[in-house]
């Protein structure tokens, strides 16, 4: 039987994905609009969800919006914007209840449909541009936000990594935009580029809970109608590397920040995909993983030593924060263990668990409706059909031998160590 199911659907300039379950009693709406980043407008892209998810035409202020919210039995609604290979993905989430489970026989998915089809579109404007106080509010919120990547060290260093390694590449770019575009942002310009997003973006629905899959596919119908476009596609990202970079950075911090970026050259839903996943785990994914024993636990070198993977750009990258003067030894270790997986040297014991905590780790993200529509939404991204059962079945089914020709393709990138002011004197 089927982990989950989904239904998708072609409709008016987009596509419906029904996901038709008993697991929640919640109905989850999540929209979904991607295109490629690009440094022209991708801070204009970053602010646009946040202004379109504070007011509206029929609610034109952010208390009326959440009033009507809430006289829907406490309905959630918040925006998000993500980075997946080079693509910028906007979503927006509603949560209600489901009312087969209310006394009350308010038609409680049929008024989230039709709120989020207000928020999409029936924007809150004067004339041709967006309410000015609006703006300038979210605008004050979004350098907030951009800056908080420099406040946070953590964040900062894989941002700094990321920029460094993929200097002149799309994928360099923040995903809340650069904090120098904000304050040129016109009410008319956003607008602008609202109706051009609206108009070309590849725009996906995901309604997941237990529901009627032909009454709610037309209720949809009824809100939602876009021009028909072909989606906008990227290259693969792949890139061709040379000198492996060593970049350090002298701030004023106690913890040094290490992060290495490799190249996988292996993108999701390739052949190698689930052995680089596997191989992810063994090396740097979990409690149990090499780094994890042998950078922290074994040698004492490090507070944390983790490695996690971009699937739509072929990125793995290891994040570790060290004392400084055990730079050199902890850089040595995290090679070594890469080297290791290259050759195989791993237990069959360590297969298994790997594999058993990827399995586990997957359905436990399909406990909520937004992580079951996150794991379905690679698909879209990737171009690919990747049912939940396949993932699983190819992670199972992943030899030593299939690690070992996944990790003959990756390539050490870019090392960059941001350092405290008196280890730099050194």
């Amino acid at each position: 039987m089927a982990v989950i199911s989904e239904n998708v659907r072609d409709m008016k300039g987009y596509k419906l994905h029904l996901i038709n379950t008993g697991k929640y009693k919640t109905n989850t709406l999540v929209w979904k609009m991607k295109a490629p980043i690009n440094a022209e407008n991708v801070t204009l892209r970053a602010l646009l969800p946040y202004v379109l998810q504070s007011s509206s035409k029929k609610y034109p202020s952010t208390a009326l919006l959440r009033s009507y919210l809430d006289d829907l039995y406490g309905a959630v609604f918040y925006v998000d914007l993500a980075k997946k290979g080079e693509y910028h993905v906007i979503s927006m989430i509603i949560e209600v209840a489901n009312e087969k489970f209310l006394t009350d026989s308010t038609p409680l998915l049929k008024k989230a449909v039709e709120f989020l089809a207000e928020i999409l579109t029936n924007p809150n404007t004067d004339g041709n541009a967006f309410n000015r106080e609006t703006v300038e509010q979210e605008k004050r919120t979004l350098k907030q936000r951009i800056q908080s990547v420099f406040d946070d060290k953590m964040k900062y260093s894989n941002f700094r990594l990321i920029e460094e390694m993929c200097k002149d590449e799309p994928y360099a770019l923040n995903v809340h935009g650069r904090i120098e575009d904000v304050d040129s942002i016109t009410p008319e310009a956003l607008y602008e580029y609202y109706q051009q997003a609206i108009n070309e973006d590849e725009l996906d629905l995901y309604i997941i809970g237990d529901i009627d899959e032909e009454e709610t596919a037309s209720i949809v119908d009824e809100e939602f109608h876009f021009q028909s476009r072909t989606p906008k596609k990227t290259g693969t990202g792949r890139v061709k590397i040379g000198e492996v970079q060593e970049i350090q950075e002298v701030q004023d911090i106690r913890q040094g920040k290490l992060n290495i970026g490799f190249r996988t050259n292996i993108l999701y839903g390739e052949p190698d995909y689930f052995p680089l996943q596997v191989l992810n785990g063994i090396y740097g994914g979990f409690s149990h993983s090499k780094l994890f024993i042998n950078v922290r636990e074994k040698n004492s070198l490090a507070y944390y030593a983790a490695s996690r993977l971009e699937s739509h750009k072929g990125l793995m990258i290891v994040m570790s924060g060290i004392d400084s003067k055990n730079y050199q030894q902890a850089v040595d270790i995290i090679k070594e263990q890469m080297e290791a997986m290259k050759k195989g040297d791993f237990s069959d014991e360590e297969l298994a668990q790997t594999k058993a905590v990827i399995k586990n780790q997957l359905l436990e993200t399909m406990d909520t409706a937004r992580g079951t529509i996150e794991i379905l939404y690679h698909n879209v991204v990737a171009g690919k059909n990747i049912s939940v059962d396949e993932w699983l079945t190819r992670v199972d089914e992943t030899t030593k031998e299939d690690i070992e020709k996944a990790a003959a393709k990756i390539q050490l990138d870019t090392i960059y160590f941001l350092t405290g002011a008196e280890a730099g004197k050194q």
